[in-house]
């Protein structure tokens, strides 16, 4: 089969016009947690390592406020990546996030874990990949890392703000979208309204899976209950051990089914 052929057929769409226009109920998850917020300090407690927070493509800091509060209250020690607004630059910003991550690693002495939200995950796979060894795990929350990732409806945006093209650095996509040398999982739902879900699953084995969360839009993942649960269940999983996701917490109905691992 001829390859233009191949890629055509595997294109994938960015979701559709109703699911970007739903996305206004981000703030209803924001609200959930906030309500839940009593149920939500039920999850296991942290150990006090280090937790680097990335925020998605045109967000700030500010974004990840709640998550970074919500985690310091349970016993982790959450870091913001200080660096303003994210406009992009995959390959650009390597550089200062390799520093930064060296630098929290050398102040408290142990590993990191890293959360990236959308195009912060990216981020957060790329440093996995290259400083594994200062890595504890890795978490993305709708996270455009595999397949036919130009499927969001910011693809445009992001090579004109970013100056740097989806397709301009194959071999730092190739690494991204290929299974990681430290524990990850991917959160992810099929109703997000920026990013196609199918390009933020990744390749199940026995240190990495998926979690999906019903109905969750891609700028509320980040502060959606279930969401904040099952990211706190995963930091709480000890250095250099991994089980996969237990479903049956308290929001289980909020959760797609397990997936299992391939070999």
């Amino acid at each position: 089969m001829d390859r233009s052929v191949e890629v055509t057929e595997r294109r994938l769409r960015p979701p559709s016009l109703f699911l970007m226009l739903a996305e206004a109920r981000g703030v209803l998850e924001l609200n959930s947690s906030l309500l839940l917020s009593p149920l939500l300090m039920r999850a296991p407690k942290g150990d006090g390592h280090p937790v680097l927070t990335l925020p998605g493509f045109l967000a700030s800091d500010l974004s990840m406020a709640p998550m970074r509060r919500y985690l310091k209250e349970l016993g982790y020690d959450a870091y913001a990546w200080n660096m303003g607004r994210n406009f992009g630059g995959i390959a650009s910003r390597r550089g200062a996030l390799r520093d930064l991550l060296k630098r929290i690693h050398e102040a408290t002495g142990r590993k990191v874990s890293i959360i990236g939200w959308s195009l912060g995950g990216v981020y957060a796979r790329d440093l996995a990949s290259q400083l594994p060894e200062l890595v504890r795990s890795v978490i993305t929350l709708g996270s455009p890392f595999a397949d036919d990732i130009r499927a969001t409806n910011a693809t445009r945006l992001y090579e004109l703000l970013s100056g740097e093209g989806v397709d301009d650095i194959p071999e730092v996509r190739a690494a991204i979208a290929g299974d990681m040398p430290v524990p990850a999982t991917s959160i992810y739902s099929r109703t997000d309204g920026i990013v196609n879900w199918r390009t933020s699953r990744l390749r199940p084995s026995a240190t990495a899976e998926n979690i999906e969360v019903h109905f969750a839009s891609h700028i509320g993942l980040g502060v959606n209950p279930a969401a904040l649960w099952a990211i706190a269940d995963r930091l709480a999983l000890p250095e250099g051990e991994f089980r996969h996701f237990d479903r049956s917490g308290p929001f289980a109905i909020a959760y797609g089914p397990a997936e299992q691992a391939l070999s």
